[in-house]
């Protein structure tokens, strides 16, 4: 029993050292990182800054009572478009409700006499725009402070520009609009304005930049939080490699890696970049369209694990036990003295 379990332990131990091996082998293949080939490209490429801000009102006014009183009827809601001078809202001075309250108590005819001879008096919207903001409700008591509506005449996006690109930025520049709460619905805007005093924040100094988008979307809202790409440039027709296969050198050289020539060894040639983004760049000069640029893959592969093992089934077991093999007899107690 002892010798054929020893056979067995032996042959196991032949397999798996040779599967071993051979896995190493290959292991070592598939770790190589290697290359692969890119060719040039003609396409579009463009240069932009980022920023994020919100949607705000260009103007926003608020609508407050002329007296102290109380809200008899309100004429518009969120969302209505008002013009200057058109009345938004009826109300009854502190007076006046003081009488109509006791007139209602001595039946309807004091109180519509009443109602007739003292009138109420008038809310009326100062800016034309649309209303952002209902602050009220019919029967609440108001003071000359309170604020009723609020009115903005249109929505713009204010965006807070870092200091190193703010020289990037100019009046008339294009601008792609995403907000957060609706990211697959772009909106292309232009800069109208750009603040002269900065924000210090955590010291950070940024500046506000005013975008006017081109149509309004009927989906902003103010304070929504909106990230701002700036157009800085664009090429339609620029020459392009992705961004991983030129490499910089010492002395500010850019270069890339063509295949291999006759010699076997790979072709390394300066080139001249222009447009830079996070995944391609622009080739100037070095370099011809449809050429075959080696491009170098990552420095780890992750590799896949084996489909089967000759070893696999000793996992969680003593070595030299075979699957459905008896357990190992124990060893038998040492017999009494005298036995």
């Amino acid at each position: 029993m002892k010798k054929t379990f020893a056979v067995v332990a032996a042959v196991l131990l032949v397999v798996g050292g040779t599967w071993y091996y051979s896995s190493s082998k290959s292991g070592k293949k598939r770790r190589d990182p290697g290359s692969s080939t890119v060719s040039v490209q003609i396409g579009p490429i463009e240069q932009s800054v980022d920023a994020t801000g919100s949607v705000s009102p260009m103007n926003r006014v608020e609508i407050k009572p002329p007296v102290s009183g109380r809200i008899d009827k309100l004429l518009v809601d969120e969302g209505s478009h008002v013009t200057s001078g058109q009345i938004v809202a009826w109300m009854s001075s502190t007076d006046r409700t003081a009488i109509l309250d006791a007139a209602r108590a001595q039946g309807p005819a004091e109180f519509k006499k009443w109602e007739d001879a003292y009138k109420a008096t008038p809310v009326v919207a100062s800016l034309p725009g649309e209303v952002i903001l209902r602050n009220v409700v019919v029967g609440e008591a108001v003071s000359a402070g309170s604020v009723i509506f609020a009115v903005a005449d249109t929505l713009i996006v204010n965006a807070q520009v870092d200091e190193s690109d703010i020289g990037k930025i100019k009046i008339g520049q294009k601008a792609r609009i995403r907000l957060d709460a609706y990211p697959e619905r772009p909106t292309d805007g232009k800069v109208y304005d750009i603040l002269f005093e900065g924000k210090n924040v955590s010291n950070v100094i940024t500046y506000g930049v005013k975008v006017r988008s081109d149509k309004i979307p009927p989906f902003f809202r103010s304070q929504m939080t909106a990230n701002v790409s700036f157009l800085v440039t664009r090429k339609e027709d620029a020459l392009l490699l992705p961004s991983a296969a030129v490499r910089d050198m010492p002395g500010g050289k850019r270069v890339v890696s063509l295949p291999p020539g006759p010699d076997g060894k790979p072709v390394t040639r300066e080139v001249t970049v222009g447009i830079e983004t996070d995944d391609q760049v622009e080739i100037l000069d070095g370099i011809a369209e449809g050429e075959k640029v080696l491009l170098p893959r990552g420095k780890y592969v992750a590799q896949k694990a084996p489909e089967s093992s000759p070893l696999s089934f000793m996992s969680g077991r003593n070595v030299g036990r075979s699957e459905g093999a008896a357990p190992k007899p124990k060893k038998p107690a040492t017999a009494a003295a005298g036995k």
